[in-house]
């Protein structure tokens, strides 16, 4: 009996995208299902096809982000200034006291707003192993890269990824393309 439900709900899921009402039955009431699936595998009737080619698309980025965090950089660390100054000019030993308070305040907005952790938690130099299966944006294997995995070989970097991301929101009013505005004293 209940090889032929399973092949009643590969053939109704494979064709008509829904289970059979026998099958359906079997699953948990709506509220406990929603709370374990992700929406998408919540339910048992057909997706409609405009929801999940608008679900699909690629979220259009307008810079804002980039334009909130480069910003935050500029008012916190002043390095939009520093990047835009022409610094062949001045002595090592000025360069040197200036980047000290960029980075400072940088570091600031990174803790903030874009705390980063390590990829791996292994320190540097130390042997590691990377398994099959292993995410490429999250490893990068140089070197020398023959067969398959698993793979052995010394953690040169252990690599940065976002903890989460924090940015302020923006007026809707606002240009988005401001980074920092101008300045103008009254007298």
């Amino acid at each position: 009996m209940r090889f032929i439900l399973a092949l009643k709900c590969f053939f109704l899921v494979l064709f008509a995208k829904r289970l059979p009402a026998d099958a359906a039955a079997l699953l948990p009431p709506p509220e406990k299902a929603t709370e374990q699936l992700p929406p998408a595998l919540a339910t048992t009737q057909p997706v409609d096809a405009s929801l999940m080619a608008k679900a699909a698309e690629p979220k259009r980025d307008d810079g804002r982000g980039a334009a909130l965090l480069l910003g935050l950089l500029q008012r916190e660390g002043r390095l939009l200034d520093f990047l835009q100054e022409e610094i062949d000019g001045y002595a090592d030993a000025q360069i040197g006291a200036a980047v000290r308070d960029i980075h400072r305040g940088c570091k600031k907005v990174l803790a903030e707003h874009l705390p980063v952790e390590p990829v791996l938690k292994e320190a540097e130099n130390a042997t590691v192993r990377v398994d099959a299966g292993f995410d490429p944006s999250r490893i990068r294997l140089t070197g020398n890269v023959m067969g398959e995995p698993p793979y052995t070989g010394v953690l040169k970097h252990h690599g940065w990824r976002l903890a989460k991301v924090q940015l302020p929101t923006s007026s809707a009013n606002a240009d988005p393309n401001v980074v920092a505005p101008a300045e103008v004293e009254l007298s």
